[in-house]
């Protein structure tokens, strides 16, 4: 599997984003020094979509595949991509406050500690629906792990199209969200133009 390798907070400061948004509270005090020079449209749509890639852990080819999905449904393509990449199994775990970070998340998952509708499921990628249950396996729901990401993750909003019950690490998906409801910083708008050319 290939995996990046480039420092978080690095990466963060090349796209100019908050690392809030990956589950991190470090900040850089670093200033990004770039040349006085304006970013072409094609640098800015490049942009947008590395930090799609980027906050969902998404690589190339898969991502391009959401894309051509989200091309097919009916409605805005930039906004069925977002809901796409916000109801991937990984990301869930993340919003109902079972990890620390989206990172973390994802091993949660392919380590099999998660069940949904009472099945194990394995594969960050799966595709949550509305009405599905979440939950951490009963044995491993009381390792010193999940009691430390219970702390750490105590004041954490979970979106309103969420149930969480952080305490039994539980929770249930109530419906899809909408873009509204995405608080993610990427103009989906220059993704699309990006990959309609």
């Amino acid at each position: 599997m290939a995996v990046n390798r480039v420092p978080v907070l690095k990466r963060c400061r090349s796209l100019d984003l908050d690392p809030v948004f990956l589950g991190i509270d470090k900040k850089s005090r670093r200033q990004l020094k770039r040349s006085n020079r304006k970013m072409s449209e094609y640098g800015l749509q490049l942009r947008e979509k590395q930090k799609a890639k980027f906050i969902y852990g998404v690589l190339e080819k898969p991502f391009r595949n959401y894309y051509e999905k989200a091309a097919k449904m009916p409605g805005m393509t930039g906004e069925n991509l977002m809901v796409m990449l916000e109801s991937r199994l990984d990301n869930i775990v993340y919003r109902l406050g079972f990890a620390r970070t989206r990172k973390e998340a994802r091993q949660i998952v392919d380590h099999k500690h998660v069940l949904v509708n009472g099945k194990q499921v394995n594969i960050p990628s799966y595709r949550v629906k509305a009405g599905d249950t979440v939950e951490i396996k009963e044995s491993k729901k009381s390792s010193k792990r999940y009691a430390e990401i219970r702390e750490m993750t105590e004041g954490r909003m979970v979106p309103a199209w969420l149930e969480s019950d952080v305490e039994n690490l539980k929770g249930e998906v109530k419906e899809m969200p909408n873009r509204e409801a995405i608080d993610v910083p990427v103009n989906e708008m220059l993704i699309v133009e990006l990959y309609s050319k």
